[in-house]
């Protein structure tokens, strides 16, 4: 998978908010493969002991780190913590979230663009979160991003691929744009289902870090995310409203009694 020109061999993203412990969020981050880890951008002060432990953790691993803009409401808002995070972070990259909706977390889509092609003309490598919308997305790649992030479902939800038909059309109206799924994947099952979509990789967070086994959950993502994609690249077979028999019927021998 390629982004803003850097090659990565894992095609899942993971968060790392949620965890029971510093410990079980290594182990599962390492279980992963995972080559980025989001990090949200928080207004409070930074250092101490839980932060440096937190740093070590993310620089053992080796990871690209990519800052979020989550909880963020408002264009200015947005753009003053990504502003911030890459003084923090040493990157250009940012996951932009601007969010429109307390309940659902949808993110408000006109503050998005607007903020979107402001960090784009101040030289940020954006990653927008975003609704499955073709307008949306289009006014996105207008803007400059590269990468667009449609959601699954709400963020945390784990209901999976919600609007399957609208994804796929998304991924089939804009086939060069890398597109990755960001948000209410629930089981590895609905990973896969994205990759099959032929979308290019997947973001989540909560499915792994509130499971029973974090670490194993996220082991069997990262499988997940391997036989989607592999899947997608071999070719599914259509679906069809009859049945057509595996097994051919010439030359079968018919046995009669007089």
């Amino acid at each position: 998978m390629r982004l803003y020109g850097q090659d990565f061999t894992s095609r899942l993203l993971i968060g790392t908010a949620l965890y029971p412990s510093p410990a079980v969020m290594e182990e599962a981050l390492r279980a992963s493969s995972a080559g980025i880890v989001t990090v949200s951008v928080r207004r409070e002060a930074g250092g101490g002991k839980a932060g440096d432990a937190f740093w070590r953790i993310i620089q053992s691993l080796g990871a690209k780190v990519l800052p979020n803009t989550a909880g963020c409401r408002t264009v200015k808002d947005a753009v003053t913590t990504a502003e911030l995070a890459r003084e923090l972070f040493g990157t250009p990259w940012i996951k932009l979230e601007v969010v429109g909706d307390d309940e659902t977390l949808q993110p408000d889509v006109v503050g998005l663009v607007e903020a979107a092609a402001i960090l784009v003309r101040e030289g940020f490598e954006v990653f927008p979160y975003c609704t499955e919308d073709l307008t949306v997305a289009g006014r996105l790649i207008d803007a400059g991003c590269q990468v667009v992030m449609p959601w699954a479902a709400p963020i945390g939800s784990g209901l999976g691929l919600v609007n399957k038909a609208g994804l796929r059309l998304l991924r089939a109206r804009f086939p060069e744009v890398t597109m990755i799924v960001d948000a209410g994947l629930g089981a590895p099952s609905h990973a896969a289902e994205a990759l099959e979509l032929g979308f290019d990789g997947v973001l989540l967070n909560t499915a792994i870090a509130k499971a029973d086994d974090p670490v194993a959950m996220a082991r069997a993502f990262a499988l997940a995310v391997e036989a989607g994609r592999l899947a997608y690249e071999a070719g599914l077979m259509p679906a069809r409203d009859f049945a057509s028999p595996s097994t051919p019927v010439v030359g079968t021998p018919f046995w009669h009694t007089a």
